[in-house]
């Protein structure tokens, strides 16, 4: 028995000045399970994605969803940490305890609140997600690390300078169209391109454009058994998912493979029955567009060290062969890390309803998602497709 996405919900992206974790965390249960048309006392169990990590001074959150109605009192709650892979795991957890008949119904929401908190002790939480032991003196924070990777992969392959613009400036056009976004501006391939005063280096070559965007927000979405989803209103099922954790220290592996990601994309595209081309779209974790590159590589959409091929060809574009974050991904739409992988689950269970509004694609039958936590620590994979 798998699970399906029976509603959901999305609050907007981007510094929510009069909001709060518990704010924003009873705003989507709310709105989710009124988009799923389920009463609150039959929800079986609550799953949280949050990272903190310092973010928030009340870091015991599992039961701030319970204040969305006085029905979800008594039931179960847990909060789900997997640094940025966070709503994700929260997402599979919810899946795992449906197959395992613990419950029929599940709400997921995932939470960040990140623009209250100053911009030092921002790079300090976020470099929480790093191997501290060894990494936590690279400069510039977690933009540092994977400014590190993209030096790394520039001194092996190559300066990769344009790919990267391209893969900013595609997202950032696909996001205008996303009514969540944080950003919706299309900045264009030559903006994106060259470091300006609006557009500086942050990190080795990574220039702002390059780099994902401090966020406040949170997703929900309501999971149930098949039998329960196929008499609601639409169903989204989990066609497969795999969850693969690499070592945390990069240097026990070759980051620039991104090993992790790759395992989880082969395991859940054997587990589906289908190849990478038979998805419509893919959502991917563009945290900066270094990692957008290599993914293209480990997903197989093109050989290592030659990621550049597939967004300079044209494949990863919104009309192309296999569009890679219609929604504008995490460099427009955002981060706010617990949020993120439900965000993902949402918008892409929103594209195979036909209800993605100016993001829609045409045929979205289906859609694929990769969630990563670290530098392709905790990776993530689910296929998604419309059963009702």
């Amino acid at each position: 028995m798998t699970a399906c996405i029976i509603g959901w919900a999305h609050t907007p992206f981007g510094r929510l000045e009069n909001e709060t974790v518990e704010s924003l965390v009873t705003r989507a249960a709310t709105a989710a399970l009124d988009d799923a048309g389920i009463a609150a006392a039959d929800v079986g169990e609550i799953l949280l994605g949050h990272f903190n990590a310092g973010f928030s001074a009340q870091d015991f959150t599992a039961s701030l969803a319970l204040q969305a109605s006085p029905d979800l009192r008594f039931k179960p709650a847990t909060r789900v940490e997997n640094a940025c892979a966070t709503g994700s795991a929260a997402i599979h957890q919810g899946v795992r305890a449906i197959r395992a008949g613990a419950a029929r119904i599940v709400l997921v929401v995932g939470v960040e609140q990140m623009t209250t908190t100053p911009p030092a002790e921002i790079a300090r939480n976020l470099l929480k997600a790093s191997y501290v032991r060894e990494e936590a003196d690279i400069a510039g924070g977690f933009a540092g690390i994977f400014g590190h990777i993209a030096n790394l992969y520039f001194q092996k392959y190559g300066d990769q300078s344009d790919a990267l613009a391209m893969i900013a400036a595609k997202n950032h056009k696909n996001g205008v169209a996303n009514p969540y976004a944080q950003m919706r501006k299309d900045l264009g391939f030559d903006f994106c391109r060259h470091e300006s005063e609006k557009n500086p280096f942050v990190a080795g070559p990574l220039k702002r454009t390059d780099c994902s965007l401090v966020s406040d927000g949170a997703a929900a979405v309501v999971l149930a058994d098949v039998e329960t989803a196929l008499a609601m209103s639409k169903a989204v099922v989990f066609r497969a998912l795999s969850h693969v954790q690499d070592f945390l220290p990069m240097s026990k592996r070759d980051i620039l493979k991104f090993e992790g990601c790759s395992q989880a994309w082969a395991r859940a595209l054997r587990r589906a029955g289908i190849k990478l081309g038979d998805l419509s779209f893919v959502e991917t974790h563009d945290c900066f567009t270094i990692a957008e590159l290599i993914e293209y590589e480990a997903m197989g959409l093109a050989p290592e060290g030659e990621g550049a091929r597939a967004i300079r060809d044209g494949l990863t574009q919104k009309d192309g062969p296999l569009p890679v974050n219609p929604s504008g991904g995490l460099k427009s739409k955002g981060h706010p890390i617990g949020a993120t992988g439900v965000s993902m689950h949402a918008l892409t269970a929103m594209q195979l309803c036909g209800k993605a509004g100016d993001m829609q694609l045409p045929d979205a039958r289906l859609g694929g998602i990769y969630n990563m936590g670290g530098a392709a620590v905790a990776n993530y994979v689910s296929i998604l497709e419309r059963i009702r």
